[in-house]
């Protein structure tokens, strides 16, 4: 199996699975406990948020969650301000703005933001969108809403491990499966002075912002995968820059989706006239790729992003997206996609 499908999830690195081994084991007491077991597994929980913090700006506080999902709902929920947010957003943002009576913004055809409308409510924009790669200029969206007395809330869940988070958002949401880290949990940055309504109630037990007890093996993966993506980030990008030229190269035929100047390069999202994307998936059964997020998989609607930014229902139903990373060798780039355009060129 060639895996392509970073935007997804990433495999698990080494070095987080020895983070959480000995708390999976031996090291199993609840961090809530006031035992000697207990306060070890409570400071093995601190080592990782301090591991996690920074990778994000100064000035904020760190609450862990069960994925950046749940950190997301608990900004715009627990928030207290109107919401708007860009038309892009991942669904955990687009059913809590929905749920809210929010509104959405519109986006340009690179997947920019087209306009920000400031005022005092709580704006919503991803760093890094998941399916098409655009980085939006969070920095000066936030001087934006800041000048307004508004609040910005940036899922940097795309981007987090990959590329600086600019200052500027007051709250973050990040996850840990994303940067190699495990599945199940995730985090939200929240600056100092920004107050939250608790979403989940039960004994509060994370700064009581979040009920319900702590794995202190899920912190530990989470904390040594963002210690060795900060380790790595430099290496990372050259890395995932080249492959993203081989990339390009070798889908010639095909039509880039969103901007390639603003974009994380880890992402690829093509498309060709005449394909079936759902098709051309189940032909590839030995290489992993997607036609968009995992979470809208299986829907039989096509992406709202790709229709976000002008492209017809036809064009995002030809629309593949193509993930790498770390692991991701330039030997598999190739192979799949001699793999993929020969099955694209049979549906012709």
């Amino acid at each position: 199996m060639i895996y392509l499908d970073y935007q997804a999830t990433t495999p698990l690195a080494p070095e987080a699975f020895a983070a959480m081994e000995p708390w999976l084991t031996n090291g199993f007491a609840n961090p809530h406990s006031a035992h000697a077991a207990g306060r070890a597994a409570a400071a093995a929980v601190e080592v990782a948020r301090d591991q996690v913090a920074a990778l994000l700006p100064p000035g904020g506080r760190v609450i862990f969650t069960s994925g950046a999902t749940e950190a997301l709902n608990l900004a715009i929920m627990g928030c207290g301000h109107p919401v708007r947010a860009a038309a892009t957003e991942h669904a955990a943002v687009l059913d809590c703005v929905q749920h809210v009576d929010g509104e959405l913004l519109p986006i340009r055809s690179d997947g920019l933001l087209d306009q920000v409308t400031t005022d005092a409510t709580l704006l919503a924009v991803m760093l890094v969108n998941n399916e098409i790669g655009t980085i939006q200029p969070i920095a000066h969206i936030a001087g934006l809403t800041r000048a307004s007395g508004g609040l910005l809330l940036c899922d940097a869940v795309q981007a987090y491990g990959r590329m600086p988070i600019p200052d500027g958002p007051d709250m973050i949401a990040i996850s840990a499966h994303k940067i190699h880290g495990p599945k199940g949990i995730g985090a939200l940055w929240v600056r100092d002075g920004v107050s939250l309504i608790p979403q989940m109630l039960g004994g509060g037990q994370e700064q009581g912002m979040r009920s319900g007890t702590l794995s202190p093996a899920l912190c530990a993966g989470f904390g040594a995968a963002a210690k060795l993506a900060s380790e790595r980030m430099e290496t990372d990008a050259v890395h995932v820059s080249a492959l993203w030229d081989r990339a390009l190269a070798a889908f010639a035929d095909w039509t880039v989706n969103g901007a390639t100047t603003e974009r994380y390069k880890g992402n690829l999202n093509i498309r060709r006239e005449g394909v079936d994307a759902a098709r051309l998936i189940s032909e590839c059964r030995n290489i992993a790729f997607s036609a968009g997020s995992a979470c809208a998989s299986g829907s039989g609607r096509p992406s709202h992003v790709l229709r976000a930014i002008g492209l017809t229902d036809a064009q995002a139903k030809s629309s593949i997206r193509l993930g790498f990373g770390r692991y991701t060798t330039a030997e598999e780039i190739d192979i799949a996609a001699e793999a993929i355009n020969r099955a694209a060129e049979a549906m012709l």
